[in-house]
């Protein structure tokens, strides 16, 4: 696991060969986190699948409550079998561009 830290945003990169030990990874240091948005690059992991994606819903869950953005990346998954309430993307840039307009509508108070 890999940390990246720029402003208020968090990138965390999957560097191991199991996503469900990533997720463990990541909930395990979530109090480290939990004031930033998070952005989790799986894009490591070449064998990522949609149920995959689907494992980390009660982390986006609990971390949006927390008014804080959540973004995945992922390569090679159909994002149409994505569920609705977990945001996911094929590269880093469009994981930035999701936190900036989700801070823009929190600004306006969506």
């Amino acid at each position: 696991m890999k940390v990246d830290q720029k402003g208020n945003t968090v990138v965390i990169k999957d560097t191991s060969e199991s996503v469900t030990e990533f997720l463990d990874k990541v909930v395990h240091e979530y109090k480290t986190f939990e004031s930033q948005n998070i952005i989790l690059d799986l894009t490591f992991n070449t064998t990522v699948k949609v149920a995959d994606v689907k494992l980390f819903q009660d982390l986006s869950k609990q971390h949006k409550k927390k008014k804080k953005s959540f973004v995945i990346v992922a390569s090679g998954i159909n994002f149409n079998e994505v569920p609705k309430n977990v945001h996911a993307v094929p590269t880093l840039l469009e994981a930035h561009d999701i936190i900036e307009i989700e801070e823009i509508e929190r600004d306006l108070g969506f």
